[in-house]
């Protein structure tokens, strides 16, 4: 694997509030005194409306434009930062958050900051830098919980530290090349020259190997993620809800067409009276008892008048191989699509040794019919 600087495209992202120092300290940190050293290629910042005027004014303005007065003092290369990558999260109207103080602010924050990094790693050719040291405690944290579901092995997460007593001056920005005398609280003088910034690196259990693939794509809430999350880990669960032609399972609820339902409700009751694996039809002799099992279920399922007909009439003689291959393989396809890395609990095993013998590796336990309940359980 490579390391994380040697990616075509470095991203740092950052949360701030009103203390924007955290952007070059950050950078100083991975640039300078890092070994190798992290140059981002671009710098993404997060924050309310009063952080991004902050930053503006304080990063990206001729003066003082600590920025571009570090990129100047340390030679660096040039670096995609403006006012178009300070991101500005937005309420539930989708006006400019000024700060995050209720619940409504907090699902919203969350939202937008796992949107962007989710957009950020899908791109295989980046690396990710997380800082997690400015804004307020729930940014950070909502940061550092995205980069755990969404990071990957070249991404990276860590807070920044600035020695004494630099940290506490608001006119401190970096660590100077040369001799810049800075006046703290009190009238106490210090020399940034001196000052020492490091990054503290923050170990995360990456869980992106648990998400369905329209989670990595797609658009989901952070709420939706993490339940998608929790599903992929917990214990396995299957509800089938015939009625609905729907079922739930590693957290997440999706239809399934009849035919398939139908199929998976074969071995779900079989799983659980604990009886054994099946062997599948024979490929060219229809199988009267595999028919009957199999409409048993079908006609379970309300609405399905015109299409049960049919089906009962091509079953008449009894089901073959290939009717039981068609649906059985459309029916993984179905479930991995859903549930991704989450799927292989749910998936009709063929046992993996000839003769194949088909069943639901699910204790009875973790089987059970009912509703699903779509308000909460809505395709994600």
């Amino acid at each position: 694997m490579k390391n994380s600087n040697e990616y075509p495209r470095r991203i740092l992202v950052a949360v701030t509030g009103l203390s924007p120092q955290i952007v070059t300290e950050t950078l100083y940190a991975l640039a300078v005194a890092s070994s190798p050293p992290f140059v981002p290629t671009e710098i993404h910042l997060i924050t309310t409306l009063g952080g991004a005027e902050k930053a503006r004014l304080g990063l990206l303005s001729d003066e003082p434009g600590w920025f571009f007065r570090l990129c100047q003092d340390y030679a660096l290369p040039a670096i995609r930062f403006s006012t178009e990558t300070i991101h500005v999260l937005k309420d539930d109207a989708g006006n400019p958050m000024g700060d995050i103080r209720s619940p409504a602010d907090n699902r919203c924050a969350a939202d937008g900051i796992t949107g962007l990094i989710r957009e950020f790693t899908a791109d295989p050719d980046s690396a990710l830098h997380v800082s997690i040291a400015g804004g307020r405690k729930t940014m950070g944290f909502f940061l550092g919980y995205a980069l755990s579901l969404y990071g990957r092995p070249q991404d990276n997460l860590s807070h920044v530290l600035v020695s004494s007593p630099y940290e506490s001056s608001i006119g401190f920005y970096y660590p100077t090349p040369y001799s810049r005398v800075l006046e703290l609280p009190g009238g106490r003088l210090a020399d940034t020259s001196q000052a020492t910034v490091t990054l503290a690196e923050i170990p995360f259990v990456s869980l992106r190997h648990g998400l369905p693939e329209a989670l990595l794509t797609g658009r989901a809430t952070y709420n939706d993620t993490v339940k998608a999350a929790r599903g992929a880990l917990g214990p396995a669960e299957l509800l089938i809800d015939l009625e609905k032609r729907q079922v739930h399972a590693a957290g997440k609820g999706f239809s399934l067409p009849p035919a398939e339902l139908a199929l998976l409700s074969v071995f779900a009751r079989r799983a659980q009276r604990k009886e054994p694996p099946l062997p599948a039809p024979h490929k060219e002799i229809p199988d009267l008892e595999w028919a009957e099992r199999y409409l048993a279920e079908l006609r379970q399922i309300s609405g399905l008048m015109g299409d049960r007909d049919e089906t009962e009439r091509a079953l008449r003689k009894g089901m073959d191989g290939g009717f039981f291959s068609s649906h059985l393989s459309k029916l993984r396809r179905i479930i991995n699509r859903e549930l991704g890395p989450a799927a292989n609990p749910y998936l009709i095993n063929d046992g993996g040794t000839r003769p194949r013998r088909y069943s639901l590796n699910l204790s009875h336990e973790a089987l059970r019919y009912g509703s699903v309940d779509t308000t909460q359980h809505r395709g994600l």
